[in-house]
Parts: structure tokens; sequence; C-alpha cells
């Protein structure tokens, strides 16, 4: 009987040594410096916390090469507290990285291991000075792309510079393109802080009307990803008639458009008036002059036409209208655009200079 009490005895204690013991945990297993510049180099402090229910002893730290494990807790790190281990890692070799740190302790998990992973590159560019726009994990240099205005048969194309600045790789993708406009990613899969390009081509053929284009694309920010305001770039085209097919006679008898001013000075409007303004268009061309196409960019702003053909060394009035109580609410530019069949001058712009006047009643 005694020696079966003695027997439980040790069977009890040997089973509360075993219980009672230190562990050890991080507050991460591998941490990515992502892109560092050579010769550089860069430290990583781990959190170390003791699970267990005994006092925790860090014994030894070392580190593969190039790392070095430059500092630990040396006291006790007691159930429930946290201590730390340090480790550098030289960045002298260009390329992909990936190191292990040993933490010696008396824990009853055994050697814990972390890691360091990165990329040493011979430089790192600060994205945010070179990119000034953000969408999502991306940065780029624009999020308005305005194509020259394009005789039709054109393909003209414009480039927007794009980073990611994430973490890992990204598919780089513009979604609700519409027809004519076509995007290229170079290269699709942008790494982790690279650099790459996406060029857009707009086919003119594929326009239905002559003058201003706009339309929002969106900027994919992880796949699923769905339209907002947050995500979207502007697009704007401006469609000119094709001349590629006159021959010489149709150019050296081609119309002249002539106006009397480009530009205008309405000067002060009141808020609740309106100021107008004519100029005259004339045809010093000896075939017909063609007003193909009007447009303004800012509700405030009315126009009216004579007459949209005019015949050689004929006249017709463009009456331009400015609304105080519009101006008031929009923010568009303060033009007109005229598109016509005079090879030479195909697109007219008239500039319009007016402000509101202010009301100094108190």
């Amino acid at each position: 009987m005694k020696r079966l009490f003695l027997l439980t005895c040790s069977l009890f204690f040997l089973s509360q040594a075993v219980w009672s013991q230190a562990r050890i945990s991080t507050n991460e297993d591998v941490y990515d410096f992502g892109i560092i510049p050579r010769n550089k180099p860069v430290t990583k402090e781990f959190l170390i916390t003791n699970t267990g229910n005994q006092p925790l002893v860090i014994y030894n730290v070392d580190a593969s090469c190039a790392c070095t494990a430059n500092g630990w807790t040396k006291r006790p790190i007691a159930p429930g507290d946290t201590g730390h281990v340090r480790s550098t890692f030289d960045a002298k070799t260009m390329g992909h990285f990936y190191k292990t740190v040993n933490i010696y302790s008396n824990a009853s998990n055994g050697v814990k291991h972390v890691g360091l992973k990165g990329e040493v590159a011979l430089d790192v560019i600060n994205y945010k000075k070179e990119l000034a726009y953000e969408i999502g994990p991306f940065r780029l240099d624009k999020r308005y792309i305005e194509f020259p205005p394009a005789n039709s048969g054109d393909m003209p194309s414009a480039e927007i510079q794009v980073a990611n600045t994430s973490e890992k790789a990204l598919d780089v993708t513009l979604m609700h393109l519409p027809s004519y406009l076509k995007a290229e990613a170079t290269p699709k899969i942008l790494n982790r802080g690279r650099k790459g390009k996406i060029t857009l081509t707009l086919d003119t053929k594929q326009l239905k009307e002559l003058g201003l284009t706009q339309v929002p694309v969106y900027l994919a920010r992880y796949s699923g990803d769905k339209v907002s305001p947050d995500n979207e770039i502007d697009i704007s085209a401006i469609l000119l008639p094709g001349f590629s097919g006159m021959t010489p006679f149709q150019q050296n008898n081609a119309p002249k458009i002539s106006l009397s001013a480009t530009e205008l000075n309405l000067g002060e409007i009141p808020l609740k008036g309106k100021v107008s303004q004519t100029i005259i268009i004339t045809n010093t061309g000896k075939t017909r002059l063609e007003i193909k196409k009007l447009q303004v960019f800012n509700s405030a702003v009315g126009v009216s036409l004579g007459k949209k053909n005019i015949q050689p060394g004929q006249t017709t009035k463009l009456k331009v209208d400015i609304s105080g109580k519009w101006l008031k609410k929009t923010k568009g530019e303060k033009k007109v655009m005229m598109i016509t069949n005079d090879p030479a001058n195909p697109l007219v712009m008239i500039n319009l200079k007016v402000k509101i006047k202010e009301d100094t009643k108190k």
C-alpha cells in the first residue's frame, strides 16, 4: 500500500513538472521588409510572449548568413509577460532573400524559428513623390487622360504610369472600357514595389459623333472589384473629320473659316442676370463651309447659330449667352467648341471670360 502511494505521488509530481513549463510565441513568424536599398541594413524586433506558466529564459539567438542577432531580453520573462528579439539584415546582396532567426530557450515547445524576407534593390523610388495619385494599392501619375484632337481614322495613344505599393503582386486591369478604347498593361502582373504603365489606344473609327466624348474607366484594386468614384479614371477625346482622302484639287478649293473673335470678354454678370455677345463667322474659302458641331463645356453657356452651311464670301452669326444663375452653380470650362470642314482649321475653340458680379449690398 505504501509503495502504491509513493508511486502515485511520483506520477503526480512528474505530471505537474511536465505541465508546468514555459512556452514561447512571437507576434509574427515571418516579417517582410519589402524592397530595400542595397547596403542599407534593416532591423526587425520581434515581440516575444511567454504563453506558459513558468518563467521563460532565452539562452541564445543566432541567424543565418547576412543576419546578425543583435539583442534579446536577458531577464526571465514571467508567464503572460513579453520580451523581444532583435535581428539585423545587412542588405549587401542584390535580389530576393529569406533569412532564419533561431531562438533558443527553456520553452517546452523547443527552438523557435522566425523569418526575415524581402528584396534588395539598387535603388528604391519614393512613388508618392513621383506618382501623385492613389487608387487603392496603386499609385498613378494621372487620373485624367485627354487625347489630342484626332481625325477620323487615327489611332492615338496615351500612357498612365502605375506603381504597385502593396506587399503582393497585382493584376493591372481597367474595367468598363468602351468599344473605342483598348488598354494594355505592361507588365500585366505588377510585382510589389515595381512600376509599369497602362497604354490606352483610341480607335477613332469606333467613335460615333464628332466633337468631344468623355467617359470614365475604372482601375481594379483587387479581384472582383466594383466601380466607384474612388477608382475612376476620366478619359476625353475630340474627334475631327477625316481629310486624308482629299484630292489636290479639293485641298486648293477648300472652305476656310474666319471669326471676328476667338475670345469674348463678357465682364461681370449679376447673379440673376444674363450677358450675350455675337461672333461673325465668314467663309473666306472657295467651297461651302459646314459647321458640323457646336459644343459647350459649361451648362451656364448657351449658343445659337444663324446657319450651319456658309457659302464662299458669306457670313453667319454665332450668339453666345451666359446665365449668372447657372454660372454660380457649375464649374465646367467656359468655352465654345466648333467642328468644321475646313481642313486647315477643323477645330475652333472660343474662350469666354466672365465672372459673377459681387453683391455689395449688406
